[in-house]
């Protein structure tokens, strides 16, 4: 079991940055997959990006490639994610989520954090 508590969210100029981190309890951190999905008002929750378990493999969304770097820290159970070049349709909320290594999918999911982008 792990908890997820995002952080980092808040209203930003289209071109600036923002750093999302989420924090996780739980001993297993290490083990599990990390990702960051986003959902629009009125749209589905989408993948943005994805980070391996010891962070060696990563892989994005092609709306945010270029722009948003994924990253991870095992020793402080954290995952971040860092958004540069931001555009209002980055506007959503953004959730963290942690796939066990034996689950074939995100079983653990953060509260979300609002992330919105003004033009």
């Amino acid at each position: 079991q792990v908890q997820l508590v995002e952080s980092g969210g808040g209203l930003v100029q289209a071109g600036g940055s923002l750093r999302l981190s989420c924090a996780a309890s739980g001993r297993s951190f290490s083990t599990y997959r990390m990702g960051w999905f986003r959902q629009a008002p009125g749209k589905e929750r989408g993948f943005v990006a994805g980070i391996s378990s010891n962070g060696g493999s990563v892989n994005y969304a092609d709306s945010v490639k270029g722009r948003f770097t994924i990253s991870r820290d095992n020793a402080k159970n954290t995952v971040n994610l860092q958004m540069n070049s931001l555009r209002p349709e980055d506007t959503a909320v953004y959730y963290c989520a942690a796939k066990p290594y034996q689950s074939a999918q995100y079983d653990y999911w953060g509260q979300g954090t609002q992330v919105t982008v003004s033009s």
